[in-house]
């Protein structure tokens, strides 16, 4: 499988990146209930533009054609809403230095992983703050990749460690402490749903729009 490519340097007016939690959920008798979650979590996600300049419509074009079933190619999903943690974002890429000295451009380290739920995170500017909703990626190569939501507030120590809560899970027979961790653009490996995009072009409407759902590799 090729590599992933990028989504297209386009302005992106709506987007919608969901979780999916497979699950099923029982009525009984006796007035109980019972849930069964089951297979693996997934992201869905959502594209729409404002109306593009023709340059613009010939990248997400060409985009298009890349990233279906006969392009063969999938693409790195994330939310241009959200493309750092919040209370770090100034509108550009994450930069500074690590507590222990070097440039942080966004990549951590994977330092424990006390459970799927939660883990320890190194190699961060002192007081780096994260805070729920914020995206995180934990990466073992350019195709194998799982993206989550920081589930409670959390900070940096002055030595650069910060404890994570995460949901959905982190699954540790795929993710071990050899990973790496992302908080610059954090995503995820998708493909484009067939038939889903949509594309006109006339002299009001140049608005573009596609739905993709994450894919898994091993």
């Amino acid at each position: 499988m090729a590599d992933p490519i990028n989504l297209p340097a386009i302005p992106w007016a709506e987007v919608n990146l969901t979780p999916v939690s497979p699950a099923n959920v029982s009525m009984m008798e006796g007035r109980r209930s019972e849930v069964m979650a089951s297979l693996t979590p997934y992201w869905i996600a959502s594209y729409k533009t404002g109306t593009l300049t023709r340059e613009q419509s010939g990248l997400f074009d060409a985009f298009l054609m890349k990233a279906d079933a006969r392009g063969g190619f999938t693409f790195l999903a994330y939310d241009p809403w959200r493309p750092r943690p919040i209370a770090m974002d100034t509108g550009k890429p994450l930069s500074g230095t690590k507590s222990g000295g070097g440039a942080f451009t966004g990549q951590a380290v994977l330092q424990t992983i006390s459970n799927s739920r939660q883990v320890v995170i190194a190699g961060l500017p002192a007081g780096f703050k994260l805070l729920p909703g914020d995206y995180i990626e934990f990466r073992k190569s350019l195709l194998i990749r799982s993206m989550h939501r920081v589930m409670e507030p959390a900070t940096a120590t002055n030595f650069g460690v910060v404890t994570v809560s995460i949901l959905y899970g982190l699954d540790t027979q795929i993710f071990t402490t050899s990973a790496t961790v992302h908080f610059e653009k954090p995503c995820t490996v998708m493909m484009m749903d067939p038939g889903s995009s949509s594309a006109p072009k006339s002299l009001n409407n140049r608005e573009i729009s596609f739905a993709a759902t994450e894919v898994f590799f091993s």
